[in-house]
C-alpha cells in the first residue's frame, strides 16, 4: 500500500514536467549556410539559403525562408524573404516577414501576408496567429476571398475550429450580384453563411436589404433579416418585424407588422404576413390586411381577409378578398371582393356569393345603395370619385330626417359626384320610388309612392331635394295616414345602417386580432476572449528580439471584437433595466 502510495505521488510530481516539457519542445532546424555574428545578433545563429530554403519544424508547423535569425536559447526565430508556413494540410500562409516563439506558440508575419484555407483565402499586411488558441488576427485591413464573395474589413479574426471569421469596422463583402456593408459580421468559411449586426445594408441593382441583425447565406443567395429590416425596390418598400429574402427567384417576405410601400401610386398597405415577387410586380398581404391609397386630404381605406396587388407602377391592380370593407371620408361600403384598377380608376364591388344573399353595399353620406355589384369611377388626375354604376336591383335608401327611409329602386343605377359627394343619380328600368313629401318648414305632406320608366334625383346638402320621373305609369301622394303600414317598405329592402362603417377603427369591428407568428430570433455572438492575454512583465508573448515592441501585443478598445453598439440587443427581449453598479455583457 505504500509502494502504490509512493508510485502515485511520483507520477503526481513527475506528470507536470512531463506536460511542461511537451510544450517547451525546441523548435528544429536545416540550413544550408549558418554562422554567427555576436555584435549585431547576440546568440543567435544566422541561417540563409544556397539552394534550399532554410527549414524550421516545431510540433507539426512548418517554416520555409530565404533567411533566418534564430535563438536557440529563447525558442525564437525571425524570417526573411519568400516566406511559407505550413499547419497540416489545412493551413498555408506566405509573407515578406516572419517571428515565431516556439514556447508561447505565437507568430506574427508582415508583408504581403497570405493565409488559405480549403475555402477561404486571406489577404492582409500583418497578421497574429495564435496556434495554441488556433486563431488569427488583423487589425489593419483585410481582405478574405471566399468562392462566391471578396470580403474586407479593417480587423479581423479567424477562429479556425469554427472556420469561422468576425469582422469589425468597415466591413464590405463584394459579390457579382450585390455588395454587403456592415458593421459587425460573422462569417463562416465552411458554407459561405453571414450574420449581420449593426446597420447593415445588402445593395443590389434591383434591392437594398436593411437591417440590423441579419442573416445571408453568400453562396445560395438568401437571407433572414429581423430589427428595423427592410427591403427597398425600384417602387416599393417591404418592412416587417422579420423579413425572407431570396434573390434567385426574386422572392420575398415579411411576417409581424408588415408595411408594403408603393412609393410611386403613394398607397401602403400593411398586416402580418406578406409575400412580395418583384420579377411579377405582384405583393400578397393577408392578417388583418390595410391597403391605404394616401390623397393629401381624402385617403381611402381598403380592408379584407386578403389583398392582392399586380401590375407595373403605372398598371397597378388591387383585389381584395372576402369580407371586404372600404372606408373614406364620407363614404364606406363592404363586400365579398373588391377590384381596383389604378390606371383606369375602377373600382368593383361584388359578391363571389360567401355572403349569402347580402349585396354589396355602399354608404355616401346618408344614402345606403346596394346591387349585384357597384362599379366606382375616379378622376385618375384629382383622385377624387367621379362617378358610380350600380347593376342589377339597384336600391338606394335614404334614412327620411324625421321617420322612414326614402327608397328608389330600379335594374341600373348611375350616380356622379360633385367633391366626393353624390350630388345627381338616375335610375333606368322598371323604377319605383317611395319617399316622404315635406314642406319647406319639413313638414310631412304625405308619402309619394310612384312608378316610372326611369327617374332622376338630385340632393342638396346630402339630402334628396328633386326627383324627376321619367314616361310615369303610376304615382300618388297620399297622406301618412291613410298609407299602407304593410306598404312602407319597397320589395327588397334591406336597411343595413347597423353595418356602416363610421372611421377607419370601424374597419376591423368584430374581428379577433389574428394570431402572431412567433418570430425566431437572430441571437447575439458570445463575447469572444481577449485576442492578446494579460502576461507578465518578463513574459513576452514573442521575444525581446522581436521587431514588435510588448505593448502592441496588447488589446485595443477601438479595435476589440466586442460589439461596441450596445444598443445592439435581442429586439425579441424587454428592454433591459439600466444598472447603476455593473454593466451586463452583450449574451
Amino acid at each position: 500500500m505504500k509502494k502504490s502510495l509512493l508510485t502515485i505521488q511520483f507520477l503526481l510530481f513527475i506528470l507536470p514536467l512531463a506536460i511542461f516539457s511537451q510544450s517547451k519542445q525546441e523548435i528544429s532546424y536545416d540550413s544550408d549556410r549558418t554562422l554567427k555574428n555576436e555584435e549585431r545578433y547576440p546568440g543567435a545563429l544566422i541561417l540563409s539559403k544556397v539552394e534550399n530554403q532554410v527549414y524550421f519544424n516545431h510540433d507539426g508547423i512548418e517554416v520555409w525562408c530565404d533567411n533566418a535569425v534564430f535563438y536557440k536559447a529563447s525558442n525564437f526565430f525571425k524570417a526573411y524573404g519568400n516566406i511559407r508556413m505550413q499547419q497540416g494540410d489545412s493551413v498555408s500562409m506566405t509573407s515578406n516577414y516572419a517571428e515565431y516563439n516556439g514556447d508561447t506558440e505565437f507568430a506574427f508575419a508582415s508583408g504581403r501576408v497570405k493565409m488559405q484555407r480549403p475555402q477561404t483565402t486571406l489577404e492582409t499586411d500583418s497578421l497574429f496567429f495564435d496556434r495554441i488558441k488556433q486563431q488569427a488576427y488583423y487589425r489593419s485591413g483585410g481582405t478574405v476571398r471566399d468562392t462566391a464573395s471578396v470580403l474586407k474589413s479593417k480587423i479581423g479574426r479567424y477562429y479556425m475550429e469554427d472556420n469561422k471569421y468576425s469582422f469589425v469596422s468597415d466591413v464590405v463583402v463584394t459579390n457579382p450580384e450585390y455588395v454587403i456593408h456592415s458593421e459587425q459580421l460573422d462569417f463562416y468559411s465552411d458554407n459561405g453563411h453571414a450574420y449581420l449586426y449593426g446597420p447593415s445594408t445588402i445593395e443590389s441593382e434591383t434591392s437594398t436589404v436593411y437591417c440590423e441583425r441579419g442573416f445571408y447565406d453568400t453562396r445560395t443567395d438568401f437571407g433572414y433579416f429581423v430589427k428595423n429590416s427592410r427591403i427597398d425596390y425600384d417602387n416599393r418598400i417591404l418592412k416587417g418585424d422579420s423579413l425572407y429574402f431570396n434573390r434567385s427567384n426574386s422572392f420575398a417576405s415579411a411576417t409581424n407588422n408588415i408595411q408594403v410601400i408603393d412609393t410611386i401610386n403613394k398607397s401602403r398597405i400593411t398586416g402580418h404576413y406578406a409575400e412580395v415577387y418583384r420579377e411579377k410586380d405582384s405583393v400578397f398581404i393577408t392578417k388583418k390586411a390595410l391597403a391605404a391609397t394616401l390623397q393629401e386630404k381624402d385617403s381611402l381605406f381598403i380592408h379584407s381577409d386578403t389583398i392582392m396587388v399586380t401590375g407595373k407602377p403605372d398598371k397597378r391592380i388591387l383585389r381584395g378578398y372576402y369580407d371586404v370593407r372600404l372606408f373614406k371620408e364620407g363614404m364606406s361600403g363592404r363586400s365579398d371582393s373588391i377590384y381596383s384598377d389604378q390606371k383606369s380608376g375602377l373600382t368593383k364591388l361584388t359578391n363571389l356569393k360567401r355572403l349569402g344573399n347580402k349585396k354589396p353595399v355602399l354608404w355616401s353620406e346618408n344614402n345606403q345603395i346596394t346591387g349585384d355589384s357597384i362599379h366606382l369611377f375616379s378622376n385618375t388626375t384629382t383622385e377624387k370619385l367621379d362617378s358610380l354604376l350600380v347593376f342589377e336591383d339597384a336600391f338606394l335608401i335614404q334614412k327620411d330626417s324625421i321617420e322612414g327611409f326614402n327608397q328608389l329602386k330600379g335594374k341600373v343605377l348611375t350616380g356622379y359626384f360633385d367633391d366626393n359627394s353624390l350630388h345627381e343619380v338616375i335610375i333606368n328600368k322598371n323604377t319605383e320610388t317611395l319617399n316622404y313629401m315635406r314642406n319647406s318648414e319639413n313638414q310631412l305632406i304625405g308619402i309619394n309612392k310612384t312608378l316610372a320608366s326611369s327617374i332622376k334625383v338630385r340632393f342638396e346638402d346630402k339630402l334628396i331635394e328633386d326627383i324627376y320621373y321619367y314616361n310615369t305609369v303610376t304615382g300618388q301622394l297620399t297622406p301618412e295616414n291613410e298609407f299602407p303600414p304593410n306598404l312602407l317598405k319597397l320589395q327588397g329592402f334591406n336597411w343595413r345602417g347597423e353595418e356602416r362603417i363610421l372611421s377607419k377603427d370601424g374597419l376591423f369591428e368584430d374581428q379577433p386580432e389574428p394570431e402572431l407568428t412567433k418570430i425566431k430570433g437572430i441571437p447575439l455572438p458570445d463575447e469572444p476572449e481577449e485576442f492578446f492575454e494579460d502576461r507578465e512583465k518578463d513574459d513576452l508573448l514573442l521575444d525581446r528580439n522581436s521587431r514588435l515592441r510588448p505593448e502592441i501585443l496588447n488589446n485595443r478598445k477601438s479595435d476589440t471584437l466586442k460589439f461596441k453598439n450596445e444598443k445592439l440587443r435581442d429586439t425579441l427581449k424587454p428592454e433591459p433595466k439600466k444598472s447603476t453598479t455593473t454593466k451586463k455583457k452583450n449574451g
